[in-house]
């Protein structure tokens, strides 16, 4: 398949139906329902996606972590169903931390990263906000930052008892240190830094 618009939208795809399509859009799969990703990100999510993944990948050189930046596919199978047809959610998250090199493969990440880091794009909130906020949370995800590039904010929900614990959020003028990686700590000036 060469078009996306030969799929129903509202059917329910599994990673085997993913790993055939050849669309020129990327996609992601929520619990078995496609979502089209944004266009190519703005330069400002450009830079803010490559001082985090720099940083970050400095502080892991030579530790047992690593870390991935988009386009790198993140698989959240239910419970242990691992077959291809029986993973219903398949998303490129920004950045994703993965501690246990079990989980890494040649097709990217099965099981729930460490810490996913999404950084929002203008009018698509909702999608990580409300719908990879869920199967983030579901799957185990034990650290998700969303940064706001435009209101220059940063929300982080910590994994406590099975559900997410929203810290204050983190504006210009703040540092913040990744619960997962205490040891890294990131000024949101800098972050944010408009040069």
């Amino acid at each position: 398949m060469s078009s996306i618009d030969t799929l129903d939208l509202n059917g329910t795809y599994s990673y085997a139906d993913y790993l055939k399509w050849q669309f020129k859009e990327r996609l992601e799969l929520i619990k078995g329902k496609i979502f089209k990703m944004s266009p190519a990100p703005a330069t400002k999510h450009q830079k803010i996606a490559g001082m985090l993944f720099a940083e970050i990948w400095h502080l892991l050189r030579n530790k047992d972590c690593q870390v991935f930046a988009a386009p790198f596919d993140v698989r959240l199978p239910r419970f242990d169903l691992k077959s291809d047809k029986e993973i219903l959610t398949v998303v490129q998250p920004d950045i994703s931390v993965i501690c246990d090199p079990r989980k890494i493969d040649e097709k990217g990440c099965i099981g729930a990263p460490d810490w996913i880091i999404e950084i929002l794009p203008p009018g698509n909130t909702r999608k990580e906000m409300n719908d990879k906020f869920e199967v983030y949370e579901e799957s185990g995800v034990k650290e998700y930052w969303l940064v706001e590039p435009n209101d220059e904010v940063v929300l982080v929900y910590v994994l406590r008892d099975e559900k997410y614990t929203g810290l204050r959020p983190y504006t210009v003028g703040q540092a913040l240190t990744s619960v997962t990686l205490p040891d890294y700590t990131v000024e949101l000036s800098q972050l944010f830094d408009k040069k």
